[in-house]
């Protein structure tokens, strides 16, 4: 019974990560901005580590099913 939130909270964590890390990855292969208004370098760097916290994160709550 308690193995549902943290398969829900890992799936949401895992799903936002790989889908930041995605985009980010696209927008910096296409010379676009990652965000407006900020370095290009720094804007990917962390919008790069926050994708990978959110999957690690997410790979913690799975492993603690």
């Amino acid at each position: 019974m308690e193995s549902g939130p943290a398969i829900f909270a890992g799936g949401v964590f895992a799903l936002f990560g790989g889908g930041l890390l995605t985009w980010t990855v696209a927008r910096v292969r296409y010379r676009e901005p990652v965000a407006q208004g900020v370095s290009p370098v720094a804007s990917a760097a962390v919008a790069s580590v926050v994708a990978l916290l959110a999957l690690a994160v997410g790979t913690w709550c799975l492993t603690r099913v």
